[in-house]
Order: C-alpha cells, then sequence, then structure tokens
C-alpha cells in the first residue's frame, strides 16, 4: 500500500488535523470521509454531530448523506435541527466545523451558493444549509478542497461562509463568535493564516508537491511560510481504513 492517490493524501491530512478535537461538526462529501477516517484512527473518542440532527454518530460505514440511516444507529442522541443548532452549536460547544467549498478566497470566505451571477447563475449550488452558522460559531474551522483556479479565487462570486472578511480585524469585529477558520487541507498541501493580516499562506507542502505547482492553482500571489513543512504520507492502516472500509468504490479517493 505504499502508492497512494493524492485525494488520499488530502483525506489521511486532514483526519490527523482531529487529533486533539473533541467534538466536530461534518459536512458531507470529503469532510465526511475525513471525519470518519479520524474516528477510527486518531481520534476515537470523536463525537461526530451531522446538521440531521444526530450527536455523537458513530457509523458503520461511511455515510452517503446527512439523512443516512446508518447515522442514528450507535449515536448519543437525535433531535430536531432546530435543537441541535441552538442548544450546541450557538452556545460555542463545538470543537470543529469541517467544511467544502465550491470556491474559497485568500481569507478564507466560502461560496457554495452560485457560480457566476446570483440572478443569472452558471451553476446553482446546494447553497449554505448550516455552513455559514458552523463557520461563524464553531471555535475552530477546517476546509478540505482540491487545489484549482477555479476554486482558489482572488473574489468569490457569493460570500456564502464567512472566514475573515476582508482581512485583518474585520472578522473580529462582528462580535464574540468563533476563532474562524485554522486550515484549508488540500490535495498539494495544507495552508493555515497569518495572525495578523488574516491572509492565507503555505505552511506544508506532501511528498512530491513543490510550491511552483501550488502557485499554478492558485489566483492570487501566494505566500509562503518561512519554514515550509512537509506532511507525513499515508501509513498501511489509514490506507487500509480508507479502501476497504469507507471507500471501497473510490468515489471520493480517487
Amino acid at each position: 500500500m505504499n502508492d497512494y492517490t493524492a485525494s488520499e493524501m488530502m483525506i489521511v491530512a486532514a483526519a490527523r488535523m482531529l487529533a486533539d478535537a473533541r467534538v466536530v461538526f461534518v459536512g458531507i462529501g470529503l469532510p465526511n470521509i475525513a471525519c470518519n477516517l479520524a474516528q477510527r484512527t486518531v481520534a476515537p473518542r470523536l463525537e461526530l454531530i451531522y446538521e440531521s440532527g444526530v450527536y455523537g454518530a458513530r457509523p458503520a460505514r461511511l455515510p452517503l448523506s446527512i439523512g443516512d440511516p446508518c447515522l442514528v444507529s450507535g449515536a448519543v442522541g437525535v433531535m430536531p435541527i432546530s435543537q441541535l443548532l441552538q442548544y450546541y452549536l450557538q452556545r460555542g460547544l463545538i470543537d470543529v466545523g469541517f467544511l467544502g467549498a465550491a470556491q474559497i478566497d485568500r481569507y478564507g470566505n466560502l461560496n457554495t451558493t452560485v457560480i457566476g451571477d446570483y440572478q443569472q447563475p452558471k451553476v446553482r449550488l446546494p447553497g449554505s444549509g448550516g455552513a455559514c452558522e458552523i463557520a461563524l460559531m464553531c471555535r475552530r474551522v477546517l476546509i478540505i478542497t482540491r487545489l484549482s483556479r477555479r476554486t482558489f479565487v482572488e473574489k468569490l462570486d457569493f460570500v456564502t461562509s464567512p472566514g475573515f472578511l476582508e482581512g485583518g480585524d474585520a472578522r473580529a469585529r462582528l462580535g464574540r463568535y468563533g476563532e474562524g477558520p485554522a486550515a484549508v487541507i488540500t490535495d498539494m498541501g495544507i495552508f493555515r493564516f497569518d495572525r495578523i493580516t488574516r491572509e492565507m499562506f503555505l505552511a506544508s507542502l506532501y511528498p512530491g508537491c513543490t510550491v511552483e505547482r501550488v502557485q499554478e492553482q492558485v489566483s492570487w500571489p501566494l505566500r509562503v511560510a518561512d519554514r515550509l513543512g512537509t506532511v507525513a504520507p499515508p501509513a498501511e492502516e489509514e490506507l487500509r481504513i480508507l479502501r476497504q472500509e469507507l471507500d471501497p468504490a473510490g468515489r471520493l479517493r480517487m
């Protein structure tokens, strides 16, 4: 199992970032598989929360959606969505919100609403759901998405979920919300955010990837850490769980 895909590397890197988390609000797609891998490896006590109203999910297989019945079996609790959002999310009791995006800008703002003009879009996307509230109210936010100039854009077509807004202290001026984006995990490396300017910078690369290749997929001049890290490749057990238990058909990891 020494060979692995870029998507597998991304999912494994994302799962490892949950080692210190206790409660995570899970988005569908790549966040879903990363969180379920973390629960089976670095964070066995991780409580998974899904927007359908499930708290403490321990699914036996990878859920296909937030309405998948496998989420209920073994969960700590099931409740109306309004109660989940009020009692847990809005009270600041969730450590990590894990989100994906169709577009992201240099300050971690996300678009999952439309591509193109809002009134006459080229593509109509699923919208916010609970993503805006997750981005605002979780203690920290992790974002997972593949690198592409269509995704990493200079200006969003629509701001669905706020990151650091215009940068600097713009988010802090909103009031007492969560800390905002902590990292962006991609298929070439991991980005973090400057503590002062709040601009995204490349913090670490995956084996075989280069700064030049990353810059080709980012629509603005890329900032790079002074000490650029390297992420360890997937372990055999991480790959086994991904390939045999979570995604044997390869829908997300290829």
